[in-house]
């Protein structure tokens, strides 16, 4: 029996007015262009991609910080889109966000204690005592000590800061976190505590995450499954070996050329992408096409659709299927 996903995107859309442009015009930035995806119980789901690719907007739709302009969202079988009032604010309990920068995403006038608290008093937990002892077992969880629970933000170090964020986010017990760049302000010494902190929750916990990042050696490394994205669109997704080792899309393989190695018997040709500003913005086609190496005449007029290549890999490629064979 398949095991049902805990979230389901589909179609979703999103677009931002744009301006006045130098002619006098108006428009809209498409930033998401009908996404779908879905991710299971226990399972960390890697949404990388540049700067721009719609990858965090993508997460505040699902956590409904931005209102999506068209698609649907369901969290455990229900539209997520729909709820309002005390519906919404319970089921919003069952998702948890931590986000890119720890200096500016705790408030700087608040303690630690009263920070991991929040989220409990808002959701109506009613005794003080019971409140003050989930805020230090959550510290303790995340590697934070107890005695930590009077100092304010400045106090501690970036590490500590993103710890405490985690602990927030755990607050309401929920069934998906949604971490947008959680490491990517850290120091790597510290960005691997951090990573090895939500691996310890997902393996205790069975926590379900959107784990969003730009850095496909970090994602590699925690992610059960990977989407990559460009301008707003899935070009490609697989299990997180599958596409690591055999990536399909010149997309995902000038992404993964760039990705340094400390092995120096390894060797991977290096794929690099075009700087084609004729073509930028066009809206026609494959939307990778005036950046692509391998790029053809169809590539310009068509937009491929996002087809399983492989079992269980999709990618959004006319060329796709010859180099799978």
């Amino acid at each position: 029996m398949a095991i049902q996903p805990i979230l389901s995107v589909r179609e979703l859309r999103k677009s931002f007015p744009a301006g006045r442009g130098w002619a006098g015009g108006t428009g809209e930035l498409e930033a998401l262009a009908g996404v779908e995806l879905d991710l299971h119980p226990g399972e960390v789901l890697g949404i990388v991609g540049e700067s721009g690719s719609g990858k965090t907007t993508l997460g505040r739709c699902v956590l409904r910080l931005v209102k999506p302009s068209a698609g649907r969202v369901e969290l455990h079988g229900s539209d997520f889109l729909a709820l309002r009032g005390k519906r919404l604010r319970n089921r919003r309990g069952r998702l948890g966000v931590v986000f890119q920068d720890p200096y500016s995403s705790l408030n700087p006038r608040m303690h630690i204690g009263s920070i991991v608290a929040e989220p409990l008093r808002a959701s109506g937990r009613p005794s003080r005592g019971a409140v003050s002892e989930k805020v230090i077992g959550l510290l303790e969880r995340v590697g934070i000590e107890p005695r930590y629970v009077n100092r304010y933000p400045h106090e501690l170090s970036g590490g500590q800061r993103q710890r405490v964020a985690i602990a927030r986010a755990l607050a309401t017990d929920p069934d998906i976190l949604v971490a947008d760049e959680p490491v990517s302000a850290l120091d790597v010494s510290v960005q691997a505590q951090v990573l090895n902190l939500l691996l310890d929750l997902k393996r205790e916990g069975g926590l379900a995450m959107l784990f969003i990042s730009h850095d496909l050696a970090v994602v590699e490394r925690i992610a059960d499954r990977i989407l990559v994205m460009y301008a707003g669109r899935v070009v490609e997704s697989a299990a997180t070996d599958r596409l690591i080792s055999q990536p399909l899309h010149p997309y995902t393989q000038a992404l993964l050329s760039a990705v340094p190695n400390v092995d120096p018997t390894f060797h991977r040709e290096r794929v690099r992408l075009r700087d084609d500003l004729a073509t930028a913005g066009h809206r026609v086609g494959c939307p990778v096409a005036g950046r692509c190496p391998v790029a053809q005449d169809v590539c310009l007029v068509k937009e491929p659709p996002l087809e399983e290549t492989r079992p269980g890999h999709w990618t959004a490629c006319h060329l796709a299927d010859a180099r799978a064979d």
